[in-house]
């Protein structure tokens, strides 16, 4: 297995088998996920805060991020015949609205995390050819997803990402857990394949699992599919390239973190998160708070009343690289990053890592 082989979810193929995780907040949109997609990967845009940059988000955010969305869907699809995918974390208010709509805009897979993807609009989604994706931290997530659908809608979901404690972002692990080995992603993933493959035989239906969370070079790459992943989902490392949709300012972030400064922040949705420390983060660390009027509540698990700021308005600016303002999430390796790179670039160094470490087993 000197080069790496396809990734399929039914009658989709990815030529390569890295799908780029979903940013969400404008930092993976139509640009990183077509460019991703071009190369023979599986692009995704990050649903969640969309519409930030609409005009009237503020007053309706529900329909400003459903126009974004759809905005971002079509403007991917002109830029590729590849695989476009859509992150939409299942805590967002308006979940079940992103959904629909991502499937009424014909979008190939979406990839469901931050909380158990149960209730979902299963009439429009069985007259669609979309594939469903859930994200776990756990083999129990991944064992009540699948008799959940089994027993309530006949189906199986199409595949699943088994996100680690090394990711970036909101982290589905207790603080204690995040660096203890036994909650290792190798540990994680192999429980949640043996939980699979039972549903595989039983239902004859392939269902690809995929390693997430620090999976950095093109030898991490073999590494996971060596112990029996199908794939693996990547999102600090599409950061640092020409085409990702966030600022130069907050790339330049990625380019200047040491790895000290990557750090685990409790955030205002309830769960811990890691992100690269700065002086708004020393700042909530210190007790400075900036009270917030919520005029939409669009995480499910946020109280707003005794939130120390708005996370989702705090993405927005680092996003537009107002960093004084907001912060940068970022994966336990992104220290690693020395240079901004195009997506091919990434992807012929991925391949090369890859091979190489195939020769030297």
């Amino acid at each position: 297995m000197s080069i790496m082989p396809n990734l399929r979810f039914g009658n989709l193929v990815a030529r390569l088998p890295i799908i780029q995780g979903g940013m969400s907040v404008g930092i993976s949109l139509s640009n990183l996920s077509s460019a991703v997609a071009n190369e023979g990967g599986i692009g995704v845009i990050g649903a969640a805060g969309i519409g930030m940059l609409e005009k009237d988000f503020e007053t309706n955010f529900r329909k400003a991020n459903i126009r974004a969305l759809r905005k971002e869907i079509r403007k991917a699809r002109s830029k590729t015949d590849g695989i476009i995918g859509v992150n939409i974390m299942v805590a967002l208010s308006d979940f079940t609205e992103l959904f629909e709509t991502a499937i009424e805009e014909k979008i190939d897979i979406i990839f469901m995390g931050a909380g158990l993807p149960l209730e979902i609009p299963i009439q429009k989604l069985k007259k669609s050819s979309t594939k469903i994706v859930p994200i776990v931290s756990s083999e129990r997530a991944a064992k009540i997803i699948l008799k959940y659908y089994i027993k309530h809608y006949g189906i199986l979901p199409d595949g699943f990402v088994v996100e680690g404690p090394k990711a970036g972002g909101h982290l589905g692990f207790k603080k204690e857990q995040i660096f203890d080995q036994e909650y290792a992603l190798e540990k994680i993933i192999l429980k949640v394949i043996s939980v699979v493959r039972e549903y595989e035989e039983k239902y004859k239906k392939k269902i690809p699992v995929i390693a997430a969370g620090g999976i950095f070079s093109g030898k991490d790459i073999y590494k996971f599919l060596k112990i029996g992943a199908d794939g693996v989902q990547m999102a600090t490392r599409f950061v640092a390239t020409e085409e990702c949709d966030a600022s130069e300012k907050f790339k330049e972030m990625y380019l200047k973190c040491k790895k000290e400064d990557i750090v685990i922040i409790d955030s205002p949705v309830g769960l811990p998160g890691r992100a690269i420390k700065n002086t708004f983060l020393d700042k909530v660390k210190a007790g400075i708070t900036r009270p917030i009027k919520c005029p939409w509540k669009c995480l499910k698990t946020c109280d707003f009343r005794k939130a120390p700021y708005c996370i989702a308005k705090a993405l927005t600016k680092a996003k537009l690289g107002f960093l004084k303002e907001g912060f940068a999430f970022a994966g336990e390796n992104a220290f690693k990053i020395k240079e901004i790179i195009s997506v091919k670039k990434l992807m012929e160094e991925l391949k090369r890592e890859f091979k190489n470490a195939a020769l030297e087993m």
